[in-house]
């Protein structure tokens, strides 16, 4: 898809292809898009990663997505392949502190040695090893080898510095306010910095593409919360900063700091949030707690900062990663709470569905919008996603 292919309305900019989201998935995609020679732009409403791709574990490993297989391919290559530094560092330890959280936790161990994955199971002794901030509460553990984790901000930085170097643009303060189209095609997209003209839309706007699908009569349902980080002071290195188990997520950072989040999620009842700071909610202190039961040798460690960010939640909490029907030239991302970890392999895959029109090294069948059909109108409300059930 050349440059000299750009078909716009008179008048107008833009790109051969616009990505709406600046998070990690858009910038991922956008950074595939450049890679494949093709004319980009990235907008953005904000700063870009500013949202949950900034705010995250930095979890590299799922499992469950049909993308699994790639995402562990390519986190290895992305410091050489982006030419930035992303802080991956591989392998991962789980911890159960009972016999219920071991019994969760070994489905993935099935599920990953199923697709050729490597699981050893660990006993208290060899956990308190690798993680010496564990404690004498360890029931049992498993060791990933495979897996790891990032630094979200270095990561998003990377993607659009990467983005950049190769000629797309990237375009932050400005927000999306429309589309214009023709016969089945997006022509443009209206902004409050002006029109931009484009052959190929893609919209992976996080928490804001419910609402703008909806502007072209593409109904994808979405639930937003807001999700919560703890960052504690500086501890000694462990010898695998991967740990995770008692329903959290995180990692200790290469200068030593517990960085930890998870459920349960904030519910709110708009996409947009006020800007600013947001502060802290009781959120914080629950997930303090289990910090410190996870990994009681920290229980000591203050807090020195918090971080929120918005993220979407589709039905059945899997992506959607598809071309709508009735639209051309249409490609929809939205990754349900795990875009980070899968953006190096999604961003391949919205590549290859914009370029080629299906995916080659993935099967996203299970992806695809179609398979909300027969949605409950009022499926939030059954599944308790509203404002007023936020647990604390």
């Amino acid at each position: 898809m050349p440059a000299n292919d750009l078909t716009q309305p008179e008048g107008a900019r833009g790109a051969s292809v616009i990505v709406v989201g600046g998070g990690v998935t858009g910038l991922s995609a956008a950074w595939w898009l450049a890679r494949a020679g093709v004319d980009v732009v990235v907008i953005e409403k904000g700063i870009v990663g500013w949202e949950a791709s900034g705010r995250n574990g930095g979890g590299c490993s799922h499992h469950h997505s049909p993308l699994f297989a790639e995402e562990q391919r390519l986190w290895p290559l992305m410091d050489e392949l982006l030419g930035h530094p992303t802080e991956f560092q591989p392998n991962r330890v789980r911890i159960a502190l009972n016999e219920k959280q071991l019994a969760l936790y070994s489905r993935a161990v099935v599920n990953a040695r199923h697709q050729g994955f490597r699981i050893d199971e660990i006993d208290a002794r060899q956990v308190r090893e690798l993680v010496p901030l564990a404690g004498d509460n360890v029931f049992a553990g498993h060791y990933y080898h495979f897996g790891g984790h990032a630094n979200p901000h270095r990561t998003v930085q990377a993607y659009a510095w990467a983005l950049q170097a190769l000629g797309g643009r990237v375009m932050q303060h400005t927000a999306v306010t429309g589309f214009a189209t023709e016969g089945g095609r997006v022509v443009a997209v209206d902004t409050d910095q002006g029109r931009f003209g484009c052959d190929h839309l893609v919209l992976a706007a996080g928490p804001q593409s419910g609402r703008l699908a909806g502007l072209l009569g593409v109904d994808i349902p979405l639930k937003v919360a807001r999700a919560e980080m703890i960052v504690t002071e500086a501890l000694p290195l462990m010898p695998l900063g991967g740990v995770d188990g008692n329903g959290l997520y995180g990692r200790q950072t290469l200068r030593g700091n517990l960085a930890y989040g998870g459920g349960p999620h904030e519910w709110v009842e708009t996409e947009e949030l006020p800007g600013g700071p947001r502060p802290a909610t009781p959120l914080m202190l629950n997930i303090a707690k289990r910090v410190a039961e996870l990994l009681p040798l920290a229980g000591h460690a203050r807090i020195i900062r918090s971080w929120a960010g918005l993220i979407e939640n589709t039905p059945d909490g899997r992506p959607v990663i598809d071309r709508p029907e009735g639209w051309d030239n249409l490609t929809v991302a939205t990754l349900s709470g795990v875009g980070f970890g899968l953006s190096p392999a999604s961003g391949r895959a919205i590549q290859q569905l914009v370029t080629d029109g299906a995916c080659s090294f993935a099967d996203l069948s299970s992806l695809r919008l179609g398979r909300f059909a027969r949605l409950e109108p009022d499926w939030a409300a059954l599944q308790g996603w509203q404002a007023a059930a936020m647990a604390s």
